[in-house]
């Protein structure tokens, strides 16, 4: 987890996630679903960078650079590690010859779990109470959960 920006390793793997709970496609391949998942993720990453630089120079007046639209890039690189971690889970699935909805499955998980252990790592990083650790995980299991039931609700 970055320290410059956890946030936007967390939307990472939301994205993806939320990605993998809508799949539905089973005349897709892999190749077709990790593509589908790099090209949104490569989507959301430059959309909240140039939403961010928009929304900067407008409360500025600062004119857009290539130094200024490099750094709203660089800053929100890390939406792409964050989406990395279920597309690492998917790629290792077809690696292994898993099928297609395993993959999915497993990457969805991954998500899962990765928002799981997000929240338990927030809750040991500020010292939590047993009550607030328990708190913290049971959100990070409600997210969790969020996802799975968009697979749920869609298929």
């Amino acid at each position: 987890m970055p320290a410059n920006n956890p946030t936007r390793v967390v939307y990472g793997v939301i994205t993806v996630g939320a990605l993998m709970a809508a799949e539905s496609g089973h005349e897709e391949s892999y190749a077709d679903t990790v593509a589908s998942a790099l090209i949104a993720t490569c989507l959301y990453w430059l959309l909240h960078s140039y939403s961010n630089v928009l929304g900067h120079r407008l409360a500025t007046g600062e004119q857009l650079t290539v130094a200024t639209l490099s750094h709203g890039l660089i800053e929100e690189w890390a939406i792409i590690r964050g989406a990395a971690i279920p597309l690492l889970a998917l790629l290792i699935s077809w690696a292994a010859g898993a099928s297609r909805e395993t993959g999915i499955t497993v990457a969805l998980w991954s998500a899962v779990v990765s928002l799981v252990l997000f929240e338990l790592a927030a809750a040991v990083r500020s010292r939590a109470t047993p009550g607030e650790l328990t708190l913290e995980v049971a959100v990070g299991v409600a997210m969790g959960l969020a996802i799975l039931a968009v697979k749920v609700l869609l298929h």
